[in-house]
């Protein structure tokens, strides 16, 4: 996608989701400290600041859809391969003989 049809996408879905809570643009706008005319710029896909869609987001409480930005520590496969160096897969039988040397003689 170009980055005007990503905007416009992202203008598509504030619009969707403030008429699905049948809100109108100025109660969204009033709401979000910001202009009316900056939120219909928003909606039509236009450039406005990353900080005005956090803000609309926020009044329609659609913040979660940032939570695909979230960064996750991954593991490498060698450090997980450390990490398991230690760990035991499966159990010796018991050597009895070691059992009778530390029996005491009483």
């Amino acid at each position: 996608m170009t980055d005007e049809a990503l905007i416009g996408h992202v203008g598509d879905f504030v619009k969707h989701h403030r008429l699905q809570q049948n809100r109108s643009q100025t109660q969204v706008a009033t709401d979000a400290g910001i202009s009316r005319s900056t939120l219909s710029l928003l909606e039509r896909g236009e450039d406005v600041r990353l900080s005005t869609l956090i803000q609309v987001l926020r009044v329609l409480d659609l913040l979660y859809v940032l939570s695909s930005f979230d960064v996750q520590e991954q593991l490498s496969p060698l450090a997980i391969a450390r990490a398991q160096h230690g760990k035991r897969y499966r159990a010796r039988p018991i050597d009895t003989s070691e059992l009778n040397e530390s029996k005491s003689d009483w």
